[in-house]
């Protein structure tokens, strides 16, 4: 290029060494077998020259080199310069998938090479030490958990997460000689298969599990010494119970989320990938850490594991005579529940009598008597999600809009980890539980109304004024949210606001909870005047696919697997017209597309998920939630329910109805010009939408969260004392758009009550398999389910020829799709399997002939 002086004229000076690595996608154990796959952590140090592509949230492609980086040292001599690099290999993290680090680490340690003597044959001899494990077989659904799990992010909508049954987990750990945070392995229903790189020390405990090690059976409840290259199987639960966990001497080497080493499946991080194991999966051990002495729990010292349990609860947050009548509150303690085929980690879903409800509807809140203005909930909470009561579970919501009668005490929650389909639950009252309400402040139903509800041991929830939507009481939230934040009060673990309430956990061994009731009764009385307030408040507008493919596939799910015959499908557009007079659904289009939505509280739902309200009252639509609820939901749904507007941060359940879907709220490994933190979006923003396509919104969606679509947002602020003043402006026509909304609103639950639609229980016998008896010619073979739930997806018809393995339904079973496969070679004759049916383990999904 003309562009250097003549070489003649350059001279270069030489001085000192450089020495360089190259980080590969390879697993050097396996023979450099290359990996790929999602990294979910990626870290370098600043002290040396390195040239790389990847950054946390980046997944390797198979399709390519496998070199992820080139690290450089320069030193003086050559013996700092090997010293420099392995230092910053030492202080590289890669997570996510195997790299050759460790290996590269070894080899600058190693004194042929220290001296320059190797030679690319001598790679063939170099023997180093992996300090992991392989995993052979993920199992059904395993995680790496650890205690206490994600703390502190409740109030953007981020659960614990952490181990189901935190006693069995805790006593694992303590005979691998591990403090009880160490993390470890939670396995549910069917266990995976492991084969150690290097001899350690496990424990295993929880529900009876298979356990075999290189095939021989061993005991649980006790240390087991592994030696390099054993094989160690966790099968099937025996009988009772649902989850055995796994500790490992030293715990598992993840990378931490937030503070945390727990696996959020749902939100896809935490844990090794955010997901379940699977197979080739490797999971790292500590190296340093040292043996412990062989130890053994007595068996009348373990947990005791039933198909019939017995859960202490407090009462509360809402229960009799409020929301619950006393009968219903009788019945709950009367009634030997049923669980679910539905449960999962989010909640336990119960089967029983249908509560009779001490009021008609939830008002502004929705259409059904458990609908709510949001709240911040309690894990262990009994969630009337309509009639259907869901114990929250360790990954479920933050907030929502449905009432709590009882709470499960802390010491009891460890069973919920334990209970299985078809288990039974009786409720027993705590001791220490004798009313939801503690205590109460003002005149009821005012606006200077403070009144404190119990939420288990652990939970207080404190709400303000009268059970309606009504923007000061969420600045009167506010206003203490602030200065019991700004307090750093020792014990307090989560604050989170609510519409009209503000729920605060509290560690009981700190901070009692007549102390916690002293410092927030002292707080509301030191705040000043919320009359002028003014709170920041940016403007920000999103794009809006309107009735989105993934909501209607949603809808078409909920009908197959949950409810076919609800009042809001097919469409919950036509629900939402409906209900509130409209004269049509693009009446209902105008109204969102021209409102002024104000964030109310983050995590309805999962990850910064916003729940929101329309400034203006006349386009406040108002909906009831499914019920029951849905199980599936996509990522980033809007819905609407009760008088609330949200964004669904994830996949998971939900009741809200739809009206399309948008953009994330939630930027899992990315920092970009919106995502300053990993949630979108803060307390009292205002979001307006725009209209795309469906085309368009996916495209949105590629590229947003990396930083290729930019959104935007108007910095502003919102002052109470001019709200209140444009509410009396047009008080007139704000009554009259109410009026006919409730004229509307009592019409379609007199339709829901004339067309039977009023009794939304579900039946746990509905829709069940073919029971007559078979016969079988003697080549013939019945293809059955091996777990009970709700068939899914059919894979085959009848006359199709399906070879041994293959999936011939899938069924949906504690929120995981396990598919059933045929056992042999099989050509079927008959099929029994219909998508939505529930089945039972034994349940004939096909008749198959044989054929070799």
């Amino acid at each position: 290029a003309g562009e250097l002086p003549p070489l003649d004229s350059i001279r270069v000076e030489t001085r000192g060494h450089a020495v360089q690595a190259r980080l590969y996608a390879e697993d050097p154990w396996r023979d450099f077998q290359p990996q790929s796959g999602l990294l979910t952590a990626v870290a370098f140090p600043d002290t040396l020259r390195i040239d790389h592509w990847i950054a946390a949230g980046v997944t390797v492609p198979p399709f390519y080199d496998p070199m992820l980086a080139k690290v450089i040292a320069h030193a003086g001599t050559r013996e700092q310069a090997f010293a420099q690099l392995h230092a910053a290999l030492g202080d590289t993290t890669l997570y996510g998938i195997e790299t050759n680090r460790d290996y590269l680490r070894a080899l600058l340690q190693d004194e042929t090479v220290a001296q320059g003597k190797m030679t690319t044959r001598y790679l063939n001899t170099f023997r180093w030490q992996s300090y992991a494990f392989d995993v052979l077989d993920g199992g059904t659904h395993t995680t790496v958990q650890d205690v206490p799990g994600r703390l502190g992010y409740w109030d953007v909508g981020v659960p614990p997460s952490g181990p189901f049954d935190d006693r069995s987990f805790r006593i694992a750990n303590r005979l691998a000689g591990n403090d009880d945070s160490a993390a470890g392995l939670e396995i549910t229903l069917n266990g995976p298969t492991l084969r150690f790189r290097s001899a350690t020390q496990v424990a295993v405990c929880g529900a009876p599990f298979a356990l075999t090690l290189n095939g021989e059976p061993v005991p649980m409840w006790q240390t087991l010494d592994i030696q390099a290259g054993d094989t160690l199987a966790i099968g099937r639960a025996v009988d009772a119970g649902a989850r055995c966990y796994l500790a490992v001497r030293g715990g598992l080497h993840v990378g931490d989320y937030l503070g945390s080493k727990s696996t959020f499946t749902l939100g896809q991080f935490g844990g090794h990938g955010g997901r379940s194991l699977r197979i080739g999966d490797v999971l790292h051990l500590d190296p340093h850490a040292l043996p412990c002495s062989t130890q053994a729990m007595p068996a009348d010292e373990q947990p005791v594991i039933a198909h019939a349990w017995q859960l202490q609860v407090m009462l509360g947050p809402h229960a009799a005579p409020d929301f619950f009548t006393e009968e219903d509150i009788r019945t709950l303690f009367a009634t030997d529940w049923e669980v679910h085929y539905n449960s999962s980690r989010t909640g336990v879903r119960l089967v029983g009598p249908k509560p009779q409800w001490a009021r008609s509807d939830g008002g502004e809140a929705g259409l059904h008597p458990s609908n709510i203005h949001d709240n911040a909930y309690a894990i262990g909470a009994v969630d009337f999600t309509g009639d259907m009561p869901v114990i929250l579970g360790p990954d479920g919501p933050s907030l929502g809009g449905f009432v709590c009668p009882v709470t499960v005490i802390a010491s009891e929650r460890w069973k919920l980890g334990q209970l299985r389909p078809g288990d039974t639950i009786r409720f027993v009252p705590s001791p220490q539980s004798s009313s939801a309400v503690i205590s109460s402040r003002g005149e009821p139903d005012t606006d200077k109304a403070l009144v404190f509800r119990a939420a288990g041991d652990e939970y207080v929830l404190v709400e303000f004024g009268p059970l309606v939507l009504d923007i000061n009481l969420r600045f009167r939230v506010h206003a203490l949210w602030q200065w019991l934040t700004a307090q750093h009060v020792n014990g307090i673990i989560d604050i989170t606001p609510g519409i009209r309430s503000l729920q605060v956990h509290f560690n009981p061994a700190v901070l009692t909870r007549n102390n916690l009731l002293d410092i927030l009764a002292r707080g509301e009385a030191t705040l000043a005047s919320i009359d002028d307030m003014t709170v920041p408040s940016r403007t920000v507008w999103l794009p809006l696919s309107w009735d989105d493919p993934a909501t209607r596939l949603a809808i078409d799910k909920y009908m197959q697997s949950v409810r076919k015959d609800a009042p809001w499908c097919p469409s919950n557009i036509e629900f939402i017209r409906r209900i509130n007079g409209l004269a049509d659904e693009q009446a209902v289009k105008d109204i969102v597309f021209n409102a002024e939505y104000l964030v109310m509280g983050l995590g309805d739902v999962y990850l910064g998920a916003p729940v929101a309200t329309p400034l203006d009252p006349r386009h406040r639509l108002v909906t009831t939630k499914y019920n029951p609820a849905r199980t599936w939901t996509p990522e980033n749904a809007v819905g609407i329910g009760g008088s609330y507007l949200c964004v669904y941060g994830m996949e998971g359940p939900g009741g809200y109805q739809f009206v399309g879907r948008t953009i994330q709220m939630w930027n899992r490994w990315r920092q970009t010009d919106a995502f300053n933190q990993p949630w979108l979006l803060r307390f009292f923003d205002r979001i307006r939408f725009f209209p795309v396509s469906a085309e368009e919104l996916l495209a949105m969606r590629e590229a947003f969260p990396r930083g290729g679509y930019n959104i935007r947002i108007e910095d502003g602020t919102f002052n109470l004392r001019d709200y209140n003043a444009f509410l009396q402006q047009h008080s007139a026509s704000i009554a009259a758009f109410k009026q006919t909304q409730q004229a509307a609103f009592e019409a379609e639950r007199e339709r829901w009550r004339q067309s039977g639609h009023g009794d939304l229980s579900l039946p746990l016998e509905a829709e069940t398999g073919d029971d007559r008896e078979i016969a079988l010619c003697d080549n013939e073979v019945l293809v059955t389910s091996h777990v009970p739930g709700s068939v899914w997806h059919v894979a085959v018809q009848a006359g199709d020829i399906v070879e041994a393995d293959m999936p011939v339904a899938i069924v949906e079973s504690m929120k995981m799709e396990m598919a059933v496969a045929s056992p042999k070679r099989l050509r079927i004759r008959e099929l029994l399997a219909t998508e939505g049916m529930q089945v039972q383990p034994g349940t004939v999904l096909a008749i198959a002939e044989v054929l070799d």
